[in-house]
Parts: C-alpha cells; structure tokens; sequence
C-alpha cells in the first residue's frame, strides 16, 4: 500500500503543467528542429520531419508522463499510441506551414525556415498540451476504461411545492 500511495503523485496544476510541458516539450521541439535541419540536407524534408516527430515524440511523451503531467513512471503504450495521434496532427501543421512558406517564398534561409517550423510546432504545442492534459494524462478514470458521455437530456426535477395551479401550468395533464 505503501508503495502505490508513493507512486501516485499529486497532479500539478494548470500552470504548473504548462510550465513544465513548455519546458521539456519546448526542449525537445527545439533540438527537433536543429535535427530536422541537419537530416533535411541529407533526404526529404518531409521524410526527415517525419523521422524526427517519431522519435522526439516518444522522448516527450515519457518526459510528459514522468514530470509534466504527474503520472508516476514511464509513459504506458496506450499514453504512447494516444499521444502519437496528437503528434501526427503536428506533422501535419508543421508540413503545411513549410509547404505554404516555400510557395511564397522564393529560396527561404535557413533563419526562417527555423522561425516558421518552430511558429508552426508552438501552435501545435499549445493543442497538443490540451489533448495529453484531458485525455492521455487525464486522471480520474481507470486505464481500460471506455469514457462513457453523460446522457444528453436528464429529467427535470418536478416542483412539489408549486400551488397546484401553478403545478398544472408545468405539467399539464395530458
């Protein structure tokens, strides 16, 4: 029991959590940048971002798990494959931010490709951070768990001390 008590952590707060998600999310976000820099001159730029979002996407989800979010340990494979999900619509923004920048843009320097990438993957941050704070890493719910929506419409609670009047104008008799 001991042990169970010492691996659940307090869950930190919003703040606290975004604070430690930019830092260790920003972190890898920035060396995946430098890294998709150096791989693009070698292949494909959007092979290269792929390769790069793979890998630093495992790093920050096992970070995320041990320190941003609370969770306790090491990222589980469902943390891994739900948080990939995220990371693929990342790839996505940060691709189609460099598709539109080299559209415009004649023969962009390396300076700016740096600032659209790192633009693009912010704002992919920022939702991202919502999706593994309210359902990778969301607590309050057991890990096998099917999320069950609450029913869309619930009964209306009758007035028992409504005049009988004022009874018969809610509820009228049908």
């Amino acid at each position: 029991m001991r042990d169970v008590r010492k691996r659940q952590r307090a869950v930190p707060g919003d703040v606290v959590a975004f604070t430690r998600f930019v830092l260790c999310g920003g972190g890898v976000g920035v060396a995946a940048g430098f890294a998709v820099a150096a791989l693009s001159s070698q292949v494909p730029w959007a092979l290269a971002n792929a390769v790069v979002t793979a890998g630093s996407t495992v790093v920050a989800t096992d970070l995320h798990a041990r320190f941003t979010f609370g969770a306790g340990g090491r990222a589980t494979w469902r943390q891994h494959v739900q948080s990939a999900g995220s990371a693929a619509a990342a790839y996505a923004v940060t691709c189609l931010a460099m598709a539109v920048l080299r559209a415009s843009v004649d023969s962009p320097g390396p300076l700016c490709e740096q600032a659209v990438y790192l633009s693009a993957s912010a704002l992919a941050g920022v939702a991202r951070f919502a999706v593994l704070r309210l359902v990778v890493f969301a607590r309050g719910r057991s890990r096998g768990a099917a999320v069950v929506p609450a029913p869309l419409t619930r009964p209306v609670p009758r007035d028992r001390t409504a005049a009988p009047a004022d009874r018969e104008a809610l509820c009228p008799a049908a």
